[in-house]
């Protein structure tokens, strides 16, 4: 028997809500967002971890559900997210092989004055960048940490923009400055 409010919680498969009852099939949860092992960085438990937890089932319910504890479904639900972020730097890295415009911004540089260079490096490789100025500053802010302090960089940073805009900051395999 699964844990007291089991039945009462919800779950959505697709765009069709299914009640949780006593037994969910999680390959039926799976084949409904189109899960398929072959094509994933992510082993079958991990993903049926990940699909019930982001459907807010708790750790202690999938390990009564899957036949394992809650300290298992923990240790799962943090390995599939290290190999999501994971996935999500790969396919990060990718489009920026291709990327038609690559600007680097020095240690030292005003944060106010990155955004017109990379608009410039855009222009020159006639590509429209997605991103205005406020947003671009916030962009740079967010990808790395400790990047901008007291309006200037302190990083060394890659800024590639791919031909569809898309803006990837990351920081450039050189010495921070403390």
């Amino acid at each position: 028997m699964l844990a007291r409010g089991w039945q009462q919680r919800y779950f959505h498969s697709g765009c069709r809500p299914v009640a949780m009852d006593e037994r969910i099939d999680p390959d039926e949860l799976l084949a409904a967002v189109g899960f398929d092992t072959d094509e994933s960085v992510l082993t079958r438990r991990q993903a049926e971890v990940l699909a019930l937890r982001e459907n807010d089932v708790r750790q202690s319910d999938i390990g009564e559900l899957l036949g394992t504890s809650r300290a298992n479904i923990s240790s799962i639900e943090r390995n599939a997210r290290e190999n999501v972020e994971k996935a999500r730097q790969t396919v990060a890295f990718a489009n920026t092989l291709t990327a038609p415009v690559r600007v680097d911004i020095t240690v030292g540089t005003d944060i106010y004055d990155v955004p017109q260079t990379v608009y410039a490096a855009c222009d020159e490789a006639g590509v429209e960048v997605n991103y205005g100025s406020s947003n671009l500053l916030q962009l740079v802010d967010d990808a790395v940490d400790g990047a901008i302090q007291q309006d200037t960089v302190q990083v060394p940073l890659r800024i590639d923009v791919t031909n569809d805009g898309v803006v990837h900051v990351r920081e450039r395999a050189a010495e921070r400055t403390e």
